[in-house]
């Protein structure tokens, strides 16, 4: 449309030039000619609309939109049409405490109110992007700004309408995945009834009153000392069970050996207990009949 403007104005211009500057009017034929190929030129180019990839066109004339949408590359268009880009690539919108990391500057984390009324603060992230084929209803109805239309207080009142089903201990530790699933669902569907779709929800951090963060860390050391303490039960009870194993072997021991010793074992094993001895050199004994026997160990 700007070049076309310009365009117009360049004729015009020609026109009062040929009427009043004596050079123009006598060459007055060449120089609307020129305009007219400089006006016609500027049609060409308003004519040719290139889209990069990722986005796609919305075209807009005399404020009526129309609902084809023009792909990436260039495209053959009414010159007076007006082109509206949108992006199509997935985008991100992070609510958070912290300065300067989230879209808005400044603490903008979700303060909701758990079952238990207590106040939990929430940092989120959402991933989406715009379908294609919904541009022109969002430009209709919306118009570009939709991150501030629909992705902020959609998400905002997911948290807040789907936190007041949890306490505050459960969204901080065993009911967080659940929470996520669960406020997902709900701005999934509102957001696919205005032309966005979701594709990923992040709960980056839930941050709870001092309070119940010491109650929290109070409970989780008890539990840790009951498992230290059943672990210390369980080793004494494993070596008593050890001991208990062992004087029975040894008993068993004693008994086996008590009940197959005799004098003829016992007199085996002196025998056999002197002979590998580095020092016994002549050993006197007695037979069963009381006569002398000589064993040289040498």
């Amino acid at each position: 449309m700007g070049l076309i403007t310009i365009g117009i104005i360049i004729i015009i211009t020609a026109l009062f030039a040929v009427k009043t500057v004596p050079y123009m009017r006598d060459n007055k034929s060449k120089v609307l000619t020129a305009a007219g190929l400089i006006f016609l030129l500027m049609i060409l180019f308003a004519s040719v609309k290139q889209v990069e990839p990722g986005m796609v066109g919305v075209k807009k004339l005399f404020g009526k939109v129309s609902n084809n949408i023009l792909e990436s590359g260039l495209n053959i268009i009414n010159p007076l049409v007006k082109v509206v880009m949108f992006d199509i690539r997935t985008e991100n919108y992070t609510m958070s405490g912290v300065h300067d990391e989230g879209a808005v500057r400044g603490d903008d984390a979700i303060r909701v109110l758990s079952a238990d009324g207590l106040e939990v603060i929430v940092d989120l992230t959402v991933l989406y992007k715009v379908v294609p084929s919904e541009a022109p209803r969002i430009l209709k109805e919306v118009g570009t700004d939709y991150r501030n239309v629909i992705v902020r207080p959609i998400c905002r009142t997911g948290i807040r309408n789907n936190a007041v089903y949890y306490d505050a201990v459960s969204l901080y530790s065993t009911k967080r995945d659940e929470f996520q699933n669960r406020i997902f669902s709900a701005i999934e569907s509102n957001f696919k009834e205005r032309g966005l779709l979701l594709e990923q929800l992040l709960i980056r951090n839930l941050t709870l009153p001092e309070s119940v963060k010491a109650a929290i860390e109070s409970k989780i050391n008890a539990e840790q000392e009951a498992q230290k303490m059943t672990f210390v039960l369980q080793k004494e009870r494993q070596e008593a069970e050890r001991k208990r194993v062992e004087a029975q072997g040894i008993a068993d021991y004693q008994k086996i050996l008590s009940s197959g010793l005799s004098d003829r074992l016992l007199q085996y094993e002196m025998i056999k207990a002197i002979t590998n001895s580095p020092n016994a050199k002549l050993i006197i004994m007695t037979n069963e009949k009381g006569l002398p026997i000589m064993v040289d160990t040498k």
